[in-house]
Order: structure tokens, then C-alpha cells, then sequence
């Protein structure tokens, strides 16, 4: 992909088999994010070193590792926050992730949720979520807007899917943490995003909201493609198939939750037994 970026490059993200130029590089892959060999330095610090990393459509990926593994910056230079110093990132065959700002990023379909709920306290369940739809935001469309009936289904469907249908007209001030995370997550999903990059979201909440929490991932998985990033590992047991296990900025390894539990160089690293 030369040049600059338009939105025919955006069209089909998750299109198999195509052939991209990237910097007169012949590249093909399969898969919706694809990272090959991206390193990022602060300061001389290596917090990614030549890493490397594939994810299906449809896949419910956890990521872990210990503090400084380099999972905020893996989360932060697909979308666009963080410039990798060397390395491609594409979302799915076409989108070259390091040419395009965040907004643009999510607009073509990458969605990301910080550790943090942030929400609008004073206004209602059903108000964020139709505040979040994926609309024209300019000033002149945003103040004839009037909510259609199908608008309003599909708020009403992602309050179902959520879990919060009940909530519909209570100010998201008065949700308990577990229920501003899921509205959080019901903002995302008005967005209309294909990706959807989860930063602890289980940090803080009650043994029940985790596991409901972890009944609405499993139900978004194949739907949408989620990457977790989470301390939890009990959490992480229940809900994942994959795991990717990070240490120093590199994939130390990967596989089963099972399979990563057992690895010797990940239970000296990172398990801590």
C-alpha cells in the first residue's frame, strides 16, 4: 500500500488472500491483526522487541505478562498512539496501521477500552449509547438528528447484549463498576468495530461481575475479534482458547492456557513458581 490513505483501503479489513505493497515489500497474511517485527524504544528501553503476532477473525485472544512485558504498548501502537521504530502492523490485508492516525484507526474498525470506565455520569444508559453510535458528528447533522426506530432497536439490542437492558433509563453515575464497564463496552459496539482491544477489564469488579463479564466475552467472540489483555488468570482460564504470554516486548509464549501454565521459561518470568 503506497501513498496516502483513503477509504477504499478501509472496505474489507478481514479479505483473505490479498497481496499488499508496504514500502515496496511484498506482503501477504492472513488474519485480522497482523504485527511482524515491531520494536519501540523510550528512552533506550526497549518496550517492544521485534514482536511478532497473529490474530484470527473471530478469536478471543488474552494476552498476558508480568509488569513492563509491553502490553500497553502492543495495545497502543495498534491503535495508533505509539509510532513502532521498525515493523508492520496491519489490520486485516490492507490497512497499514502505521500509517494512519487513531481516529482513523477507529473509524476503520479498531475499538479500544482503557482499564478506567469512562462513561457520561449524568446521562442515561440509552443516552451513551446513542451519544456513541456511529454517525455524523459534525454540529449541523448532530442537532437535526432524530432517533429512528431502527436506531433505537439497536440500542436497545446492544442494552440487551450487555446486560444492562433493565438500566436502560438510570444515570450511568448510579451503575455499580462492573455495569459502567459493560456500558463502556456497549459504547464500543455502537461504534461498529470489527477489533476490540480490552485493557483489564475485569480489574476491580465482584466474583459475579466477572463472571458475567466473562459469559459476555465469550458471547462477542466470532461476532467480533477480542484481544484481553488481564491480570486475572483465573479469568483468563475461563474465557480463553489462546494466550499469548509476553516478556521484554517479545512473545515468550503461546498457546492453550494449559499449555502456557506448563512452560517452564513462563512459570519462571511470570507464574512465579
Amino acid at each position: 500500500m503506497s501513498g496516502g490513505t483513503t477509504r477504499e483501503h478501509w472496505d474489507d479489513p478481514v479479505a483473505s488472500g490479498a497481496r499488499v505493497l508496504a514500502d515496496g515489500v511484498d506482503t501477504t497474511h492472513r488474519g485480522i491483526l497482523y504485527l511482524d517485527g515491531i520494536s519501540v524504544s523510550f528512552d533506550g528501553f526497549k518496550a517492544l522487541n521485534n514482536l511478532s503476532l497473529l490474530v484470527d477473525v473471530g478469536e478471543l485472544r488474552c494476552v498476558i505478562g508480568p509488569n513492563g512485558a509491553g502490553k500497553t504498548t502492543m495495545m497502543d501502537v495498534v491503535t495508533g498512539k505509539t509510532r513502532p521504530d521498525a515493523g508492520s502492523a496491519f489490520f486485516g490485508q490492507t490497512i497499514d496501521l502505521t500509517r494512519l492516525s487513531e481516529p482513523e484507526i477507529a473509524d476503520a474498525g479498531v475499538g479500544r477500552k482503557f482499564q478506567k470506565p469512562t462513561v457520561f455520569e449524568q446521562h442515561t444508559v440509552f443516552e451513551n449509547l446513542e451519544l456513541a453510535m456511529k454517525t455524523d458528528k459534525r454540529v449541523g447533522p448532530t442537532l437535526r438528528a432524530r432517533l429512528d426506530g431502527e436506531a433505537r432497536d439497536r440500542i436497545a439490542g446492544t442494552m440487551d447484549v450487555i446486560r444492562l437492558l433493565p438500566e436502560a433509563a438510570r444515570p450511568a453515575g448510579m451503575l455499580s463498576h462492573g455495569q459502567k464497564q459493560w456500558l463502556e463496552i456497549g459504547m464500543l459496539l455502537m461504534q461498529e468495530p470489527q477489533l476490540l482491544l480490552l485493557d483489564e477489564p475485569v480489574a476491580g469488579m465482584t466474583d459475579e461481575e466477572t463472571l458475567r463479564s466473562a459469559e459476555l466475552f465469550v458471547s462477542l467472540a466470532g461476532k467480533y475479534t477480542l484481544i484481553v489483555v488481564e491480570h486475572d488468570m483465573d479469568f483468563v482460564a475461563r474465557i480463553a482458547k489462546k494466550v499469548t504470554v509476553l516478556h521484554e516486548g517479545a512473545v515468550l509464549a503461546e498457546g492453550s492456557m494449559d499449555s502456557v501454565q506448563q512452560n517452564e521459561q513462563v512459570i519462571e518470568v511470570f507464574l512465579g513458581r
